[in-house]
């Protein structure tokens, strides 16, 4: 795929495959009814991994990475992330604010050019439902992105059985690598 066309797209599904030691997503454009488009990327992570490290690839196939991120350290609450392309090359990083998200989870999205973005859930009750109640896990969630007041990305879990998110991008230099990655690490981070 041309890195032309993933950043020309204003808008991804993401949708989680169910398997048994491993979490994959699926990243999917859109069609113009709204619909699930073609296949952008296909990530795949560890589960139980000491150090965390996911790669995307441009399909499921796993021939060619397209981007991957991978934690600074060890058992970090507050881990950063970086984000590399598919030759090691650095896109951007994502960080969680582990004091902020103690009641709302907050992260923090830097890439080079723009400024400091900040994502945060939009709503309170549900980020503190979410934390209290564990079996609530299926429950929708909102996140925005912002930097300066100015909406960025958000990140919108939809309801239902199997994982499934819409990521609406409003920022036209906001690298969609970097999207793609900070989305799925919403899904295969956040329980930890």
């Amino acid at each position: 795929m041309q890195l032309d066309n993933l950043q020309a797209q204003q808008q991804f599904h993401i949708r989680q495959r169910i398997r048994f030691m491993v979490n994959q997503y699926e990243v999917h454009s859109v069609a113009p009814d709204g619909s699930e488009g073609g296949l952008l990327a296909f990530a795949q992570q560890k589960r139980l991994a000491f150090k965390e490290q996911v790669t995307i690839y441009t399909d499921d196939s796993k021939q060619h990475p397209l981007l991957g991120f991978k934690a600074r350290q060890r058992l970090d609450l507050g881990a950063t992330y970086d984000v590399t392309d598919h030759a090691g090359n650095p896109i951007g990083l994502f960080r969680k604010d582990f004091a902020q998200s103690l009641l709302r989870s907050t992260w923090h999205v830097e890439q080079a050019g723009l400024p400091a973005v900040t994502g945060q859930e939009r709503s309170m009750p549900v980020a503190l439902l979410r934390r209290f109640v564990d079996s609530l896990s299926w429950l929708p969630y909102h996140f925005d992105f912002v930097a300066g007041g100015q909406p960025v990305f958000s990140v919108i879990k939809k309801w239902g059985l199997r994982d499934r998110y819409v990521v609406q991008i409003q920022h036209p230099q906001i690298d969609r690598r970097l999207v793609i990655a900070m989305a799925v690490a919403l899904d295969a981070l956040q329980g930890r």
